[in-house]
């Protein structure tokens, strides 16, 4: 019986400033790639672009903001938790961690989106031959302070 264990890693990042990340993962230092991240380290919860865009204390051109949100992604710096098909969050990434399979739950009043503690998932009904590669799950409800 396959089991999988789902949890959303911090790693060192927390510890980390954006320079560092950036510099980790050999990338050019920008202005708009540093105050992400800033943002997205500081925050207690992942964010949406639109919280992260008016977080930001220099406002940078779309294609600038799209850019360095890209590259972050491809880099795996950055997270995406995808909610439904009209909210996407985005958090610190599983770089350096193979395992990026996880959960979070999703507040639908107040519309945070939280890093569970590790969840065990029983596989055993994935037919024969296939091969898993990603898990996403999004749970739904109320969080303490909206019940």
């Amino acid at each position: 019986m396959l089991h999988l264990i789902c949890y959303c890693i911090r790693l060192s990042f927390i510890i980390m400033n954006a320079e560092n990340i950036l510099h980790r993962h050999n990338l050019k230092r920008t202005g708009c790639r540093e105050g992400i991240l800033d943002i997205i380290i500081k925050a207690s919860n992942p964010l949406s672009e639109n919280e992260i865009r008016e977080r930001l204390p220099i406002t940078f051109d779309r294609t600038t903001f799209y850019r360095s949100f890209k590259t972050l992604l491809e880099h795996n710096i950055l997270h995406k938790i995808v909610v439904d098909n009209q909210l996407v969050k985005f958090g610190i990434g599983y770089s350096g961690n193979r395992d990026n399979n996880h959960a979070h739950f999703y507040c639908t009043t107040c519309k945070n989106v939280k890093c569970m503690d590790p969840v065990s998932i029983n596989l055993s009904f994935l037919p024969e031959g296939y091969q898993l590669q990603e898990t996403e799950i999004i749970m739904k409800g109320l969080c303490p302070e909206c019940q």
